[in-house]
């Protein structure tokens, strides 16, 4: 990537479009929660500033550092905040930039041709909503400090020391008084900082965690390019090269690397500005768009697709595709302050007309490659052929569309789908004992026999075979990707609730599996739950009570008195009567159920792709890794 330097970036190019207010009264306004998304957000909007310095080519290393108060340090080498005083309002620039919302260098463009964070309310959020805020700035030869508490100046500008240094240095600790939760989590900023780091080649990005010891840095000559590769490494490709496309239209930068491999579903993500965009836009649409034109035209030219066969779809030609688009752009639209879709009307064309010139000029220059994409892409429309009349075949026996519902499905008495909720129980036994314990006025139990089908590893019509595949479909009344109607979903809380062994754990992530595929929009809505059953009950005399792991059984021992007290550990579900599993599992004021949720939707590819994928010796390592942190998972 091109990297435009901009000499002059000092007060006069902060330009402040209106004052710090509310923030503290209302922030998820302006950071989306106050949960630890909300938390950890504060963080990427420093890290963002660092970003666009990278982006314009004068920061080459970004350190975070987690520290033992709960406290958190983002340190670059950029050119610094400016300290200068500012002609309009007789500030520090330092001073207006971390305590006025949209002030900013990134409204000024001789400062910044392109940013992340575009509406300018970062770090003066951040400051508002920390207990207390540090920023040192090295500039001018100096080293300058400023301090806030909870967004006011406590401690002016001041000159500590002469200093050769660069850069900018922000700490801060989360205010207590704001926040849910505020304890960071390695592996959410771990996620967050190696993406930076892949899309932007060359850039040093640094992770310490005092508390812990742990340490990681991220650096990828490879860009993009190392990106695609590390998705890809679990996941068997197709060919070795990893075909990469830039070009620069209209001060648009479009970068796309892409590779196949042998599975059936699609990894494609979108960027702009180092923002991922994860309900896509027009860089996304322009690049399908191109990418179903380039093989078609390929196919045809080729005699690999005759002249009167049926075009390949988008579907088909995107099936085993790992991409990453990613686009520079000065004035972007994002729709709504998440930023997660892009609207810029003129990027879709321009998308569209560099991967397909220069993806067309790949496959000419590269037949062999070209020509197992597009066998790949053949096999794909043959499966959906076949998919398509299974699904008219199913569809004719009726559990697809059906309104009528599975023998083996108790439903629940309420009809109005936000009340109702459906267990997914595992065996017949459990499933006896929760149609006895439930509230039949809300709660629907679902026993499947075995083991569904590892969708992960076969495709849709193999899948639509699977009877218990079946049954759960018609039972919820959806349908599947991609046709999935989440409006017609018949309950909106769907548990899962599985024996605490080996097994149980194997049927969870087998189940999780096929949700994230085919009916992701309800994880992704929060549709999607884990029954927590106890492991342990423990009774003295005539008082019981039911521990949900090691931890409490032990504070439990404690409560009651080691002496005299039974202990029973739950090997399944079925050990329970109707009135334990109400009690300890399926009552809504007892009960711990836990909501599975996508935080990171590469993050949640990858591990879907270990867990259930054939790489058994990555599944080991990563089991390996994680053993400390899981007690039941099914090597």
């Amino acid at each position: 990537m091109t990297k435009e330097k901009v000499e002059s970036y000092d007060a006069e190019h902060i330009q402040v479009l209106e004052g710090l207010s509310a923030v503290r009264k209302r922030p998820s306004m302006y950071i989306g929660s106050t949960d630890i998304h909300g938390l950890h957000h504060l963080v990427y909007e420093v890290v963002d500033n660092s970003i666009d310095e990278a982006m314009v080519g004068y920061c080459t290393e970004i350190n975070v550092i987690i520290h033992k108060d709960g406290s958190i340090t983002i340190k670059d080498n950029g050119r610094g905040i400016p300290v200068d005083t500012h002609p309009k309002y007789n500030k520090s620039a330092l001073e207006i930039v971390m305590t006025k919302l949209h002030a900013g260098g990134k409204f000024d463009k001789t400062s910044y041709k392109v940013s992340g964070g575009l509406h300018g309310v970062g770090v003066s959020v951040v400051n508002a909503l920390s207990q207390w805020l540090k920023v040192r700035v090295f500039r001018e030869g100096k080293e300058f400090a400023m301090s806030f508490k909870r967004g006011n100046v406590v401690e002016p500008l001041r000159v500590v020391c002469p200093s050769d240094k660069r850069g900018t240095i922000v700490t801060f600790k989360p205010d207590p008084e704001i926040f849910e939760t505020l304890e960071f989590s390695y592996s959410y900023l771990h996620s967050r900082l190696r993406e930076l780091a892949f899309l932007n080649k060359g850039l040093k990005i640094t992770l310490e965690d005092e508390r812990t010891g742990k340490k990681e840095s991220f650096q990828y000559e490879g860009g993009i390019k190392s990106f695609v590769k590390h998705i890809n490494k679990n996941k068997n490709p197709l060919f070795e090269d990893i075909i990469y496309i830039y070009d620069k239209v209209e001060d648009i930068e479009v970068e796309v690397a892409l590779q196949y491999n042998e599975r059936y579903t699609e990894s494609i993500y979108s960027f702009a500005n180092n923002i991922r965009t994860t309900e896509g836009g027009t860089h996304l649409s322009g690049f399908k768009t191109a990418l179903t034109r380039v093989i078609n035209d390929y196919a045809r030219k080729n005699n690999l697709l005759g002249k009167n066969d049926e075009p390949l779809t988008g579907e088909d030609v995107r099936e085993g595709a790992v991409a990453i688009i990613n686009i520079k752009i000065a004035d972007p639209q994002f729709e709504g302050q998440t930023k997660t879709k892009l609207g810029n009307n003129n990027v879709r064309g321009i998308v569209a007309s560099v991967v397909g010139t220069h993806l067309a000029r790949y496959f000419e220059e590269n037949p062999a490659i070209a020509k197992i994409i597009v066998e790949k892409a053949l096999s794909s429309a043959r499966a959906r052929m076949a998919a398509k009349k299974a699904k008219e075949l199913t569809r004719r026996k009726g559990f697809l569309e059906s309104t009528s519902l599975p023998g083996k499905l108790a439903d629940c008495s309420e009809k109005d789908p936000s009340k109702c909720e459906l267990y997914i129980v595992e065996g017949d036994s459990a499933g006896g004992s929760a149609k006895q314990g439930r509230d039949r006025t809300f709660q629907a139990i679902l026993p499947l026999r075995g083991k569904i089908i590892n969708v992960e590893k076969a495709r849709m019509e193999k899948m639509l075979k699977n009877k218990e595949i079946q049954t759960l479909i018609t039972a919820l009344g959806t349908g599947i990707e991609p046709e999935f109607e989440l409006e017609n979903a018949r309950y909106h809380r769907i548990i899962i609730m599985t024996d605490a062994d080996v097994d149980g754990a194997h049927i969870r992530t087998l189940l999780l599996t096929f949700f994230y595929r085919y009916m992701r929009e309800a994880v992704e809505k929060g549709y999607i739950y884990i029954a927590m059953p106890p492991l342990y009950k423990l009774r003295k005399g005539k008082k019981v009570l039911y521990a949900y792991d090691e931890k409490e059984k032990d504070r439990l021992l404690k409560e009651l008195g080691e002496k005299g007290v039974t202990i029973q550990r739950y090997k399944g579900l079925g050990e329970m009567n109707p009135t334990q599993l109400w009690e300890t599992t399926m009552n809504p004021e007892k009960r711990k159920i836990m909501r599975v949720e996508i935080n990171d939707a590469l993050e949640a590819d990858e591990l879907f792709s270990i867990l259930m994928g054939d790489n058994v010796q990555a599944r080991r390592e990563f089991i390996q890794e994680h053993a400390l942190e899981v007690e039941n998972l099914d090597v």
